[in-house]
C-alpha cells in the first residue's frame, strides 16, 4: 500500500495538473483583454465607414503581392512537415506532405491552438499515409517545438534589428531589447550545438528529448525564416506607405505573432492588431491601418480555410477512386464544416450590427417594403445565432444538423437580399450550402438535434462572439446618441435603431438557449451495473476474440451498449473524468456511433470522456470525436508460433525456464467449471504476492481477485 506522504503528494500533483489549464487560460484572458483595451484606445478616433472605405480602396497590386506572399509562405510551411517527418524516420510523399500541412495549416492557422488541431489532421492523415502512430506523435512535437525556436530566431534577430523603434514606441531601453534579443540567439547557437552530438537529454528529470541533428536545425530555421519572412510580407505590401520602417515593422510583427500565441485567442485575432496599430500610430490614419489587417486576415487566413474545404470536398465526391489519404481527408470535411459555418454566423452577427451601404439602401427604399427590410435584418440575424449552435451538431456528424445547417444558409442567402443588397454575403452562403449539401455521406449520425447539451467552451464561445458583435455595434454608432426613443425608430435610414433591435432579439434567444440548458434533466449517470447488463455483456464478450475485455465482468463498471446490442462500451467514473477502458467491445462497424455517444453522455455531466488503452489503428476514430492523443507506453505482441527461447539474445529467458522446471514448477490451465473449487488457494497465492509487492489491486484495468468474475473463465496457474 501507499503510504500517506505518498497519497498526499499524488493529490497535489493531480490538483496542481487540473489548475494548469486554468492558470494559462487566465493568463492568455488577462493578456489579450490588455491588448484588446489598448486597441479599443487606438480606434477611439476611428469611424468604421472610414474602414469599409480602405478595405475597398485596397489597389490589385497589393492584394496580388499579399496573395504571393501567402502562397509563398504555405509552401515554406510544407517544410516544417518534411523536417519533422525525416526527425522521426518517417518516408511520405511529397504531395501527402503538401496535403496535409496544407490543411493543418490552415485549420491551425484559424482555428487556432495549432498543435491540438494542426496535430490532429496529420495523426489522421499520416497514419492513413502507413506512418506509425509514434513516428507520426514524434512529428508533431517536432513541429511545435520547430515553431517556437523558429518564431524565437526571428524574433531575436528582428527585435535586434528594430530595437531603437521598438524602445521608442513602448518607452523601455534600447540596451534591455538589445540584450533580449542577444539572448534568445545565443540560446539558439547554443543549442545548436549541442546538436552536434545528437542523443537523448533529460528535462525536468521527467521528459527525455532525442536531439535532431545540427543540419536539421539549421535547415529548418532557414525554413522558419522563408515562413515568417513571406507572412510578414503578405501584410507588409497591404500596409500604406510610410506607416513604418521595415526594422520596426519586423519587431513589431514578431511581437504581435508572440503575443497573440499567448493570448490563445484563435488567431491572435485582435491581440495581432493592436501591436501593428500601436507599431504604426502617429505616421499614417489608423482607419488605412485597420483597413490593411482587415484585408490580411481575409488573405492569409480566411482564404486557405476555404481552399481547403473546397479541396476536402472535392475528395469526398470522388471518394469511389480515393486513395486511403484522400478518404482520410474526406473525414475531416464535418469539423471544416462546423468552423466555417461558425465564421458565416459571425459575419451575418456582424452584418447585423452594421450599417447598410447608402447606395443599396436608396435601392431597398425603392423596391422593397420597409417591413420587410427590418424583417430581414432581424431575422438574418437571429439565423447568425443559430448557426453557431448548429455548427456543433456539424462537428458531431448529426444529420439533423446538417439539415438545419442547409435550411439556414438558403434562408440566410434569401434573406440577404432585402437586407442590404448583400449580395456577396448571399453567394457565400450558397456556396457553403452546395458544400454541405455535396457532403451528406459524412453526416450520418441519427440524433435529435434539440438533445445536445453544449459544454463551457461552447458558451464561452458564443459569448465571445456576441461581446465582439456588441463591441462592433457601439464603434459602427460611436456618433449616435443613445435614447429610448431609438427601439421605436423605422426607416429606410434608421440603421442604428435596426442594429440595436437585431442586437437585442439576438441576445434574448441566447438567454433563452443558455436557460434551457440550465435547467434541462440529464440523462442518467454511471451508477452500480445490474445483472441483466453483466449478461449482456457477457454474450457480447463470447461472440470476440480480445481476452482484455473480459475484465468488464469484474462489476465494476458501467456499460452502454450500442442499439443493436452487439457491442457496448465498459467505463467508470473519477471526478469529472468519464474513463472508458479499451476500445469498444464488439462489431468494429459499431464503434464509431458509441464513441461519440459516451463523449456525448460524459458532456452533459459536466464531465471529460477518456477511452485508456486504445489501439493506433483505432486513433482516427477518436480524433474524429474531438479527442485528443496522449501516449502513455506500449503494448508488445509475440507471435507464437515462431516464437522460441533459442540463441544468445534470449539466454536469460531461457535459464529463467530451466530454473523453474528444476524447482518443479508446471503449467496448467483450470478450467471455467472446476474454478470455485480452487478459490481459496489462488486467494492465498494472490494475497501473498501483494504483500510481497507492497502494493493493492488494480481492479478497473487489471483485474481484481473477485470470485464471480474468476469462475466466468478459465483460470492459468
Amino acid at each position: 500500500m501507499k503510504s500517506d506522504a505518498a497519497e498526499r503528494a499524488e493529490a497535489a500533483a493531480e490538483r496542481q495538473e487540473r489548475r494548469r489549464p486554468w492558470l494559462l487560460a487566465a493568463l492568455g484572458l488577462a493578456l489579450a483583454m490588455f491588448v484588446l483595451r489598448a486597441l479599443h484606445g487606438l480606434l477611439s478616433e476611428v469611424r468604421y465607414a472610414d474602414i469599409v472605405a480602405e478595405v475597398a480602396a485596397v489597389s490589385g497590386g497589393k492584394l496580388w503581392c499579399a496573395l504571393g506572399a501567402t502562397v509563398l509562405s504555405y509552401l515554406a510551411l510544407a517544410g516544417y512537415d518534411r523536417s519533422a517527418l525525416r526527425y522521426a524516420g518517417a518516408k511520405v510523399r511529397g504531395g501527402t506532405v503538401l496535403l496535409t500541412s496544407f490543411i493543418a495549416f490552415a485549420f491551425s492557422n484559424t482555428i487556432g491552438l495549432g498543435v491540438l488541431t494542426g496535430g490532429a489532421v496529420r495523426l489522421r492523415l499520416y497514419t492513413a499515409a502507413g506512418i506509425d502512430a509514434a513516428q507520426v506523435t514524434q512529428a508533431i512535437a517536432f513541429n511545435a517545438v520547430a515553431f517556437g525556436v523558429g518564431m524565437a530566431a526571428f524574433g531575436g534577430v528582428g527585435l535586434w534589428w528594430g530595437a531603437a523603434g521598438l524602445a521608442a514606441a513602448a518607452g523601455v531601453p534600447v540596451m534591455l531589447l538589445q540584450a533580449i534579443a542577444a539572448a534568445a540567439v545565443i540560446a539558439i547557437a547554443a543549442f545548436v550545438a549541442l546538436c552536434q552530438w545528437p542523443g537523448r537529454v533529460g528535462i525536468a528529470a521527467r521528459w527525455q528529448l532525442h536531439l535532431p541533428t545540427a543540419g536539421l536545425v539549421l535547415g529548418q530555421l532557414a525554413i522558419s525564416a522563408v515562413d515568417l519572412s513571406t507572412a510578414a510580407a503578405a501584410l507588409w505590401f497591404l500596409l500604406p506607405a510610410g506607416a513604418v520602417s521595415l526594422p520596426d515593422f519586423v519587431a513589431f510583427y514578431a511581437v504581435g505573432v508572440a503575443l497573440g500565441v499567448l493570448s490563445h485567442v484563435p488567431g491572435g485575432l485582435g491581440v495581432f492588431e493592436a501591436v501593428i496599430l500601436f507599431a504604426c500610430a502617429g505616421r499614417v490614419p489608423a482607419e488605412q491601418v485597420a483597413g490593411a489587417l482587415v484585408v490580411y486576415r481575409a488573405v492569409y487566413y480566411l482564404l486557405p480555410l476555404l481552399l481547403a474545404a473546397l479541396l476536402l470536398a472535392g475528395y469526398e465526391l470522388r471518394a469511389a477512386v480515393a486513395t486511403p489519404v484522400a478518404h482520410a481527408a474526406a473525414r475531416l470535411l464535418p469539423a471544416t464544416l462546423a468552423a466555417i459555418l461558425v465564421i458565416a454566423g459571425i459575419m451575418l452577427l456582424i452584418s447585423g450590427v452594421t450599417p447598410v451601404d447608402d447606395d443599396a439602401m436608396e435601392v431597398l427604399a425603392a423596391t422593397v417594403p420597409l417591413p420587410l427590410v427590418e424583417a430581414a435584418h432581424l431575422f438574418a440575424s437571429l439565423v447568425g445565432l443559430a448557426m453557431l449552435f448548429v455548427a456543433r451538431g456539424l462537428f458531431h456528424r448529426l444529420d439533423g444538423a446538417w439539415w438545419a445547417a442547409v435550411a439556414l444558409n438558403l434562408l440566410g442567402g434569401v434573406l440577404a437580399l432585402p437586407k442590404g443588397v448583400a449580395v456577396s454575403e448571399a453567394l457565400s452562403l450558397g456556396a457553403l450550402a452546395l458544400l454541405l449539401i455535396s457532403s451528406r455521406r459524412q453526416f450520418a449520425r441519427r440524433s435529435n438535434l434539440f438533445e445536445q447539451r453544449f459544454e463551457p467552451g461552447w458558451w464561452l464561445c458564443v459569448g465571445t462572439v456576441l461581446a465582439v458583435s456588441l463591441s462592433v455595434l457601439l464603434f459602427a454608432y460611436q456618433d449616435v446618441g443613445y435614447a429610448q426613443a431609438l427601439w421605436w425608430q423605422f426607416e429606410f435610414d434608421a440603421d442604428g435603431p435596426r442594429s440595436l433591435r437585431a442586437m437585442m432579439a439576438v441576445a434574448v434567444l441566447a438567454l433563452a438557449l443558455a436557460l434551457g440548458q440550465l435547467f434541462r434533466v440529464a440523462r442518467g449517470a454511471a451508477g452500480p451495473v445490474a445483472a441483466a447488463d453483466l449478461e449482456r455483456a457477457h454474450a457480447v464478450l463470447e461472440r470476440q476474440t480480445s481476452a482484455d475485455a473480459y475484465v468488464a465482468m469484474m462489476g465494476d463498471k458501467s456499460f452502454m451498449f450500442a442499439d443493436s446490442g452487439t457491442a457496448f462500451i465498459m467505463y467508470g467514473q473519477h471526478g469529472r473524468s468519464w474513463v472508458a477502458l479499451f476500445d469498444p467491445v464488439g462489431p468494429q462497424e459499431e464503434w464509431p456511433e458509441l464513441v461519440w455517444r459516451f463523449i456525448e453522455l460524459a458532456h452533459e455531466h459536466g464531465g471529460r470522456a477518456a477511452f485508456y488503452q486504445v489501439r493506433p489503428q483505432a486513433l482516427p476514430m477518436y480524433l474524429d470525436a474531438g479527442l485528443r492523443l496522449f501516449k502513455l507506453g506500449e503494448e508488445a505482441h509475440v507471435p507464437l508460433a515462431n516464437f522460441d527461447i533459442k540463441g544468445a539474445r534470449r539466454a536469460n529467458l531461457r535459464h529463467g525456464v530451466n530454473r523453474a522446471e528444476r524447482e518443479g514448477l508446471s503449467f496448467e490451465v483450470i478450467a471455467r467449471s472446476a474454478v470455485a473449487d480452487h478459490l481459496p488457494a489462488l486467494q492465498a497465492v494472490s494475497q501473498a504476492w501483494m504483500d510481497a509487492q507492497d502494493t493493492r489491486e488494480k481492479a478497473f484495468s487489471l483485474g481484481a481477485f473477485v470470485p464471480t468474475y474468476l469462475c466466468r473463465q478459465p483460470v492459468v496457474v
